[in-house]
């Protein structure tokens, strides 16, 4: 099957204003370490305290989920030369324990931004979002997390979200419905899915949201360039309460307290008249 690439509107450069530890750049895969509970002791609360390596989720300034406030926002026309380019993979559909994530084997393509690759890894969702928009909290976000390994570059991660409310099954999730239901609640369980397009997910979007935060959970990395898209899709209640059912108990609800801004810049760029 042929490649496609998908033209997209990316942000000038972003202002370099910290410092990236690539050594914590990877998200934890051992559930076992936190939890989502808000008093509990592994909660996002304690994040910070649990490892030394951790100490970004409770000191960072860059952290991410976020409110995106139409009113903080700095509104860009311009186009910049920015592309997607997704190929068809082999993928495992895996229970991590606190979320259901896809991991493709191989390459299957890239995000490019501002001329830098950095290829796809893996996808997985988060139950109800993480950001909101305008204070609004919508019913599920889907994080694209792509990663270049090049120890010279300051910003090696760059996340896709796509926000999701209750409405019509997303097509792409309807395909893998079975193979979720494989894994419920069973930790380190797997599920071959075969040859799969990340294309299917369909990402791309004319108007997004673009700023400069972390990873949402431990180590909670700074420096993800993070891109947002405005447009929210469709997901129907079945396929959020599989999801839900799917991970443990503690992790139903697997969305991380909003950050604070911190002053950040953040950008809205769509096409057409700024107004």
């Amino acid at each position: 099957m042929e490649s496609r690439i998908t033209s997209l509107y990316i942000l000038a450069p972003l202002v370099i204003s910290c410092i990236v530890l690539f050594c914590n750049a990877q998200e934890v895969e051992d559930e076992r370490e936190f939890d989502y509970g808000a008093k509990s002791e592994k909660g996002p609360r304690n994040w910070g305290k649990i490892k030394k390596e951790w100490g970004a989720c409770n000191n960072g300034t860059l952290q991410s989920p976020i409110d995106i406030s139409d009113k903080r926002v700095k509104i860009i026309s311009k186009p910049e030369n920015t592309k997607v380019y997704y190929k068809v993979g082999n993928a495992t559909l895996k229970n991590r324990g606190h979320d259901i994530q896809i991991q493709w084997k191989g390459g299957v393509g890239s995000l490019f931004i501002n001329g830098t690759d950095y290829p796809l890894k893996y996808a997985h969702w988060h139950s109800p979002s993480e950001h909101t928009i305008n204070g609004r909290r919508y019913d599920m976000e889907l994080h694209l997390v792509h990663q270049n390994t090049d120890p010279n570059l300051i910003y090696t991660i760059a996340v896709v979200g796509i926000l999701y409310k209750i409405g019509t099954p997303d097509p792409f999730l309807s395909k893998i419905m079975t193979n979720i239901s494989s894994i419920v609640d069973n930790k380190d369980s797997e599920s071959a899915l075969g040859m799969v397009n990340p294309n299917d997910i369909q990402i791309g979007s004319e108007t997004f949201y673009r700023y400069l935060g972390s990873l949402t959970s431990p180590p909670c990395t700074e420096g993800v360039i993070w891109t947002l898209n405005k447009k929210v899709k469709t997901v129907s209640r079945k396929q959020v309460r599989l999801l839900r059912e799917a991970v443990h108990d503690y992790a139903e609800e697997n969305a991380r307290p909003l950050q604070p801004h911190n002053k950040r810049d953040l950008y809205l760029y769509g096409p057409g008249d700024s107004n």
